[in-house]
């Protein structure tokens, strides 16, 4: 594996350096990129794993940005993060049709999100899944209900929060105190004095290249992937389906009716059938990419 990745020095100015660093690796043209995947996957060429590698640390910066609420040195987040990557170019794929981007994300996340469970005494190895996932989603859909203010959530809030994540109310405020001690950004990073405060690792907020790239590949398989799974349908279901899901102005059930000399009861019903025979399908192909990336 890659040998000469640029390290993150701790200390004022470390993260400035890094970036700078990094940003000198410049991003693969997909060719490129198949190409040197290729040559590792077949040959286990290390100069190939570092170009695949190096291209690719602005994506894993981007990511580890948007976990630094949670207390820890940003240089190990991003080491963490790196660690993800270098797994993603080991195990990944390049015949399988998507780019090292959309499939590095799943294991940079997941290297950088179990480091933080590692870390964080109030989340244990025994911790479920759905306080893990209340875990690292409260600050997103606090900020979603405009939930800004400092201190406890109001009832409506918890409420609504516990719904969309699955667990209990109590749970939802027992972990909203917890994580409230790491709001502020003039906060001190670590307690050495020179460490700086929080907002002297502060980005730019827009969407760098790469994830740019990546949410471009991710949205073009999951229309692949949708595109695919309409193959299951016959033409009267395909009709259907477009016509009533897919369409920005669907068509309604009484035109279809009419079209294909129907009730309106039974379009309905054909449609309800096409869309869970889809639904079964896209679910197939995510579980087998899913099964591909595995988990860090």
């Amino acid at each position: 594996m890659a040998q000469n990745v640029p390290t993150l020095v701790a200390g004022e100015g470390g993260l400035s350096r890094y970036l700078d660093e990094i940003r000198k690796f410049p991003m693969l043209q997909p060719q490129e990129e198949y190409m040197l995947a290729k040559r590792y996957k077949e040959h286990e060429d290390p100069a190939a794993a570092e170009r695949l590698v190096n291209s690719h640390l602005r994506l894993v910066a981007k990511i580890a940005m948007g976990y630094r609420g949670y207390g820890l040195p940003i240089g190990e987040v991003v080491s963490e993060g790196n660690v993800g990557l270098m797994q993603a170019v080991k195990r990944f794929e390049p015949d399988k049709g998507f780019r090292l981007a959309t499939y590095a994300m799943w294991w940079i996340k997941a290297a950088i999100q179990e480091y933080i469970l590692r870390s964080w005494s109030l989340v244990k190895m025994g911790t479920t899944a759905n306080q893990k996932r209340l875990f690292f989603n409260l600050r997103r859909l606090k900020g979603k209900i405009q939930a800004l203010e400092e201190g406890d959530l109001k009832p409506h809030q918890v409420q609504e929060i516990a719904t969309k994540l699955g667990v209990s109310p109590e749970e939802v405020i027992s972990m909203n105190r917890r994580l409230g001690g790491d709001a502020s950004l003039n906060a001190p990073i670590r307690a050495e004095a020179d460490a700086g405060e929080w907002q002297d690792w502060l980005v730019d907020e827009h969407e760098s290249q790469e994830v740019l790239l990546a949410n471009q590949e991710e949205l073009d398989m999951r229309r692949k992937m949708l595109a695919n799974a309409m193959d299951v349908l016959n033409e009267r279901e395909r009709r259907i389906f477009e016509a009533r899901r897919l369409s920005e102005d669907p068509i309604t059930l009484e035109d279809l009716s009419g079209e294909f000399g129907v009730s309106r009861e039974r379009v309905r019903q054909i449609e309800v059938r096409a869309f869970e025979k889809v639904q079964k399908a896209v679910q197939t192909s995510a579980r087998d990419l899913n099964g591909a990336a595995g988990a860090a």
